[in-house]
């Protein structure tokens, strides 16, 4: 289990996660509600990168999310 922040709005908005599950494309992330979860955001792990993702597939509580290549 590892602890992260989505972080959407151009910074002003956050929202504490869980990764579930974790590769080097992407990972699956538990939410409260992946209603409110936008389409691409940045997700921040204590002692990492940022990391830009984008979302690929959406559950009640469960978001699946691509990692996107810095620009």
């Amino acid at each position: 289990m590892i602890i992260a922040t989505i972080v959407y709005g151009g910074g002003n908005t956050r929202s504490d996660c869980v990764i579930r599950n974790l590769s080097e494309g992407g990972a699956k992330i538990e939410v409260p509600s992946a209603r409110t979860i936008p389409q691409s955001f940045d997700l921040m792990v204590p002692g990492h990168r940022v990391q830009h993702c984008r979302v690929a597939w959406r559950a009640l509580r469960e978001v699946g999310v691509q990692f996107m290549q810095s620009a």
